[in-house]
């Protein structure tokens, strides 16, 4: 019987049986030399039985290398990569979402530039495009929260039936010039394509954005003249006080203050409505941004913002007023009177960072007093202050 070659040994080794004899053959393939392998001696005597086989020889024969496993096959395999169905993904991802902006840019384009060119560019509704890009600017923020979201939520399908009031007070505002119905129709449609597109969830996590939006909307000119009118009195009353006070030559009547020999008329866009509004967007955008975690400084905070919007006013209806005393009507009515309107906001600012300030040193003392040890509650110097500390 011909003896099996072990599938283990290289093919044309040194050592290899050639029969029951056990003599190590010594023939090696053509073109190499017969070079005796480590521990192989050179006589050809051999003992009886099977001869231990010799370690393979360091020839350069090319040994076939062992099929591999599927498992390794697997593990030095490379990662899946993006591939075409990434590109397909995105690709099937714009094609869903081209109608949408087509359609959103189609029915709110002339709006927007009616807004742009008319209202958005007044002293009253000035505050408009600040407070729909900073808008933007919070959903922005908010995206990836977004992405998450609407991976765990299913879309919501009564935001067909928000989607269908939205058009109706767009077409009703356009077809009537009503600026405010056109301006709440963008907030409205757009809440219906959140609903449509990520579902609920989404939309009560960027419940800020679209409430942020509210105070873009223009209100009833009727609602803002009743409104305005004792605010403007208020401030006119309260300036006129202040620079008699300060010895400067200065009277009124109703809206009106006389300063040495020139009339000023307080108007609407120096103490009215849309001007409170605005500084109370504007805090309440801090707010969010601050993310307080105690209610107590949120809601005083949001509440303080009224009269920290009137202080700014009563201060921007002064500037204006010592600016045309000491350089004339046409300075207080030029380039100055743009920038009183900075000094407005900029004050407003600096007063509701020191207010939030103020409120963060008195949450703060409040806790270190109820959180107190006894040694600090017995250097207050009141009998029975360590038991009321232990019962806090």
């Amino acid at each position: 019987m011909a003896s099996q070659r072990d599938p283990d040994q290289p093919r044309g080794g040194a050592g290899t049986p050639s029969g029951p004899g056990g003599s190590p053959g010594c023939s090696p393939g053509p073109g190499f030399g017969a070079v005796p392998g480590p521990g192989v001696g050179s006589s050809s005597n051999s003992s009886p039985g099977p001869s231990p086989s010799p370690s393979p020889s360091p020839s350069p024969s090319p040994s076939p290398s062992p099929s591999p496993s599927p498992s390794a096959s697997a593990s030095a395999s490379p990662g899946p990569g993006p591939g075409p169905g990434a590109g397909r993904h995105a690709a099937s991802g714009w094609s869903e979402w081209w109608p949408v902006v087509a359609g959103l840019a189609a029915l709110f384009g002339p709006t927007f530039y009616a807004l742009f060119t008319g209202a958005w560019i007044g002293e009253e509704q000035g505050h408009g495009p600040i407070i729909f890009f900073l808008a933007l600017w919070l959903i922005w923020r908010k995206w990836p929260d977004v992405q998450v979201a609407s991976g765990e939520a299913r879309t919501y399908a009564a935001g067909w039936l928000v989607l269908a009031a939205g058009l109706a007070i767009h077409l009703l505002g356009r077809s009537q010039k009503i600026l405010m119905f056109e301006v709440a129709s963008i907030l409205v449609v757009l809440m219906a394509v959140v609903l449509l597109k990520f579902g609920a969830k989404t939309l009560r996590l960027l419940w800020f954005p679209f409430f942020f939006m509210l105070f873009m909307v223009p209100l009833p000119s009727e609602l803002v003249a009743a409104v305005t009118m004792p605010m403007k009195m208020a401030v006119s009353w309260a300036t006129e006080h202040l620079l008699f006070a300060t010895g400067y030559p200065v009277a009124r009547t109703g809206v009106v203050l006389q300063v040495g020999q020139y009339q000023l008329l307080v108007a609407d866009a120096c103490a009215g409505l849309q001007t409170l509004l605005t500084l109370e967007a504007l805090g309440l955008f801090y707010l969010n941004l601050m993310h307080h975690p105690s209610a107590f400084r949120n809601i005083a905070l949001a509440i303080l913002i009224v009269p920290i919007s009137f202080t700014a006013n009563v201060i921007r209806v002064i500037t204006l007023t010592l600016i045309t005393f000491y350089f004339g009507d046409a300075a207080g009515q030029g380039f100055l009177h743009g920038f009183a309107g900075m000094v407005l906001f900029v004050t407003a600012l600096l007063m509701t960072l020191a207010v939030d300030s103020a409120l963060q040193w008195s949450l703060k003392r409040r806790q270190g007093a109820a959180y107190a040890g006894p040694a600090d509650a017995r250097r207050g110097g009141r009998p029975g202050t360590d038991a009321l500390m232990e019962a806090r």
